[in-house]
């Protein structure tokens, strides 16, 4: 029997087999409770009425390709947002964005800053392009500037760091963010990823259009998936310098964006009233939530988010894994993030009332119990 060696089949190139596969959160469980699956930051309101009418006007004409350049989606953009057009480019879902940006600019010798508690997508990305992923401490649940610049080497090349961050919620005024970028050498690209910037009401918050407008340096990614509600359809944007747009778009497939997730992404932004509604929903909850957790005994991350992160007592029954055993059983489904450096935490995504003061009953009843009766 002939054995295969490595030089029998085609191999991968350095980086890709040291990459650990992105785990999305848990949509079902095995109980014959009612599902609330509070796991994966989708907004409990849906998409607007408005995006599902233009999302149905286009199914008349599948046939046809999509318009490769995404014109009507991205003058919605420009228009919302007060952006020259020619800088704005779409995709399948920011991640595609973050992911050819990664490809663009990062060889086998270069170096991608990262923070402990980021999206693990930057690591990915950053690999499969066969760099090295710098990993920084963060302080408190915050990205910690002067941790990024200590990092800063020759083979540096890019920084990213989502702002608010995920899965901390948590967030950094603009005068960190422009400290971070007054501390990086030219030749480094910095990638802020603000899919979580719809929810921000602080006053010193910015997501990045300014940096971007007034530098070569700087990259501002966005979502449709979360406060838009149209995670289903993946479209993503990212406002950038033309020299970025330039590169990125002879790397880009040609339609990368379908002609559906256009016409509903274009009909969201434009509805504001709807986005507004989501943004007051949001605040409501997130603070009730916050409230009614730390009452209770547990430690919260304060959030500017749509989703809160929940520390659990140090005591093995009381464990985020036990927390999160229970919970599937009753019907309640969070997020596991010891991959994300929290081993003792769960993230919950503020979700319906119903799913709110259910959970919050449910936790509850978790941390008062005395036996332990369900598996991990």
């Amino acid at each position: 029997m002939q054995i295969d060696t490595i030089a029998d089949y085609p191999q991968p190139k350095k980086g890709i087999l040291d990459i650990a596969a992105y785990v999305p959160g848990t949509s079902t469980v095995g109980t014959t409770a009612k599902i609330y699956k509070l796991s994966s930051n989708e907004t409990p309101l849906g998409p607007s009425p408005a995006a599902v009418e233009a999302y149905h006007k286009v199914a008349d004409a599948l046939e046809l390709y999509p318009d490769g350049q995404a014109y009507n989606l991205r003058q919605a953009i420009s228009e919302i947002y007060s952006l020259e057009f020619s800088n704005v480019m779409t995709g399948n879902g920011s991640d595609e964005l973050l992911g050819l940006l990664a490809q663009a600019y990062l060889t086998a010798d270069d170096e991608g800053i990262i923070t402990e508690h980021s999206f693990s997508i930057y690591g990915i990305q950053m690999l499969a392009s066969g760099a090295t992923p710098v990993i920084v401490k963060e302080k408190d649940c915050k990205v910690h500037i002067d941790n990024i610049l200590a990092a800063i080497t020759p083979r540096t090349r890019s920084v990213f760091i989502a702002n608010p961050g995920n899965p901390t919620g948590s967030y950094l005024p603009a005068s960190e963010i422009r400290r971070l970028h007054a501390g990086l050498p030219r030749n480094v690209l910095l990638v802020l990823d603000g899919a979580y910037a719809e929810y921000v009401q602080a006053d010193d918050y910015e997501a990045g259009i300014e940096l971007v407008s007034t530098n070569k340096n700087v990259v501002m990614t966005r979502t449709f998936s979360k406060i838009y509600g149209l995670a289903g359809l993946r479209i993503g944007w990212m406002y950038a310098p033309l020299h970025v747009i330039d590169v990125v778009n002879r790397m880009r497939g040609p339609f990368n964006v379908s002609s559906a997730a256009q016409a509903a992404g274009a009909a969201a932004i434009r509805d504001w009233n709807f986005v507004k509604q989501s943004i007051a929903f949001n605040s409501k909850w997130r603070a009730w939530l916050t409230y009614e957790l730390i009452s209770i005994g547990l430690k919260v991350t304060p959030s500017v988010t749509n989703f809160l992160l929940l520390h659990f007592p140090i005591s093995k029954k009381k464990s985020a894994a036990y927390a999160d055993a229970y919970l599937k059983e009753v019907g309640y489904i969070l997020r596991r993030v010891e991959n994300y450096g929290f081993p003792n935490a769960l993230r919950l995504t503020i979700g319906s009332e119903d799913a709110n003061r259910g959970v919050v009953c449910a936790i509850t009843k978790f941390l008062k119990q005395n036996d332990v009766r369900y598996k991990i």
